[in-house]
């Protein structure tokens, strides 16, 4: 009973819209780069950050104002303290784990495994927990515990927040860990030498009385000095052997130094084309309106110098070559396939308020057509526009939501107006391929809770959320029934065999596990 209630209650809060609007209202204010306000979600934690430390810095050897060490121990770290609870949240999705268990469960026969989900919950968490960031994040939250003075040194850890809010910070990082095995290299190599001359150098120095090096402490704070060729000069050896050790080190740091600076700057090189189109990105997303070609051909180029006039123009095109191409014409190219949902995503614009239109001019209809569906999986209302190529085709990408076509040889000159785009509905044609991006193939299944709501597939409604159910696999016969008839009846352990846009695939979801969704009951 109560593990029937916790799966209802998990189905109940997946389903809410109230609970997944909040829930997607954090994770965007706290994950999102391309939410308009976590900007300044990110300044606000930054100053947090560096007041609590201009108070830490001020406590040394001045009197700070209790009303200062109060907010410094108590405001900022509750904040923090929020913050960490609010990542914690959003890391994973309890809900969901209870329900693949629940259907896991279902599908094979058994009873619900209320432990087995519990203990994926628990290691789903523990795996955000243990991440380095949310590590620093606990670890500044640390001098809410004030009465243990020492604690307080922990708001230092506060600036190593820094790297979640400064996208520069980030682009350092990310720049850097693309070398982390050859980092990790020149780790190890460059310990084994500082253990090696320490060592050394505190068998040649240790026993002579005019040495400063008198510990193995002394060893090694020698060594790691040498090695990055610092030399304050207030430890050297005075033994002829810890000269020679002192040289044989010396021209070790040499080659560490050396080898350091080699991988920086062979890591910006290889991200330089990737750091210069998140600057090229972030311009766009500052532009008001311009026009969105996809394919950098004969036909675009000219297109592209007319619209250019009067309009901002930006260019999508897959091929590097086309897309350099177009750089050189003048034009903003970006080197992303247009047929792909991710570069849509990584564009972090609004299509609806800055988009005029968007032009498939590839010289392939089949692109087109991959072009066109895309952008319908995310917007049916922006104008899209579409040359065609091989008049065969015309179905093709009319069914993919093209507003209007244009054979190929009447296109140039025809377009340098403004255009006024209609909504258009997406329709799942059967020439797409399976492994195309924002197109999926699902299997749901039919559970207690969804047969409260639907006893018949005529009763599902996949059509009004633009999902083509391709057929359905009965459980108790074993036999998988291919464009079944309304009047299928639907049973327990049954999988629905689906395909349509990821987004409305989700929708379908929820609304085939929300109790009371079929008002013809």
């Amino acid at each position: 009973m109560i593990q029937r209630l916790i799966v209802d209650l998990a189905y109940f809060i997946n389903t809410s819209d109230a609970y997944q609007r909040k829930k997607r209202f954090f994770y965007n204010l706290l994950e999102n780069s391309s939410y308009k306000y976590k900007k300044y979600f990110d300044i606000f934690m930054i100053t947090l950050i560096f007041a609590s430390v201009v108070i830490l810095i001020r406590e040394v050897k001045s009197h700070v104002n209790d009303d200062l060490l109060f907010f410094n121990n108590y405001i900022v770290s509750i904040i923090f303290f929020i913050e960490y609870m609010l990542r914690l949240w959003i890391s994973s999705s309890v809900t969901q784990v209870i329900i693949d268990q629940s259907e896991h469960d279902v599908m094979l026969g058994n009873k619900f495994k209320l432990l087995k989900a519990i203990k994926d919950i628990i290691i789903a968490k523990f795996k955000y927990i243990l991440s380095i960031k949310a590590i620093i994040d606990l670890l500044a939250i640390i001098p809410f515990f004030h009465q243990l003075r020492l604690l307080r040194i922990f708001i230092l850890f506060r600036v190593f927040k820094l790297f979640r809010y400064a996208k520069s910070i980030q682009t350092f990082t990310s720049v850097i860990s693309a070398k982390k095995f050859e980092f990790f290299t020149l780790l190890i190599f460059a310990s084994i030498i500082i253990f090696v001359s320490s060592v050394l150098i505190y068998v040649m120095e240790a026993n002579n009385p005019d040495s400063p090096i008198d510990t193995l402490f002394e060893a090694v704070y020698w060594s790691i000095v040498t090695i990055s060729t610092v030399g304050f000069g207030d430890i050297v050896p005075v033994t002829q052997e810890g000269r020679v050790v002192a040289m044989f080190v010396i021209v070790a740091g040499i080659g560490v130094f050396s080898f350091t600076t080699s991988l920086i700057v062979t890591s910006f090189t290889e991200k330089l084309d990737e750091i210069k189109d998140l600057k090229v990105i972030d311009d766009i997303s500052k532009l008001k309106e311009f026009y969105l070609i996809c394919g950098y051909e004969n036909v675009s180029k000219e297109v592209a110098k007319k619209l250019s006039l009067n309009n901002k123009v930006i260019i999508m095109e897959e091929d590097f070559n086309k897309s350099e191409s177009a750089k050189k014409d003048g034009f903003i190219s970006l080197n992303y396939d247009p047929g792909s949902i991710e570069s849509y995503k990584k564009l972090n614009i609004n299509i609806e308020t800055q988009v005029k239109a968007i032009l498939c001019l590839s010289h392939s209809d089949v692109e087109n057509v991959y072009t066109a569906l895309t952008v319908r999986s995310f917007n049916k209302d922006v104008f899209i526009l579409s040359i065609l190529i091989n008049k065969m085709n015309r179905n093709k990408l009319n069914f993919a939501g093209v507003n209007e076509l244009f054979y190929e040889k009447e296109l140039v000159g025809i377009i340098a107006k403004e255009f006024v785009g209609q909504p258009v509905a997406f329709e799942a044609i059967h020439a797409l391929r399976t492994n195309y991006n924002g197109i999926d193939v699902q299997e749901m299944l039919v559970s207690d809770r969804v047969l409260e709501s639907f006893v018949t597939v005529g009763q599902l409604e996949n059509k009004k959320y633009r999902i083509i159910l391709l057929g359905i696999y009965k459980k108790v016969r074993k036999r998988f029934f291919f464009n079944p008839i309304d009047s299928t009846v639907l049973e327990v352990g049954d999988y629905l065999l689906v395909i349509g846009n990821t987004q409305f695939l989700k929708e379908f979801s929820i609304y085939l596990h929300k109790k009371g969704s079929n008002n013809g009951k």
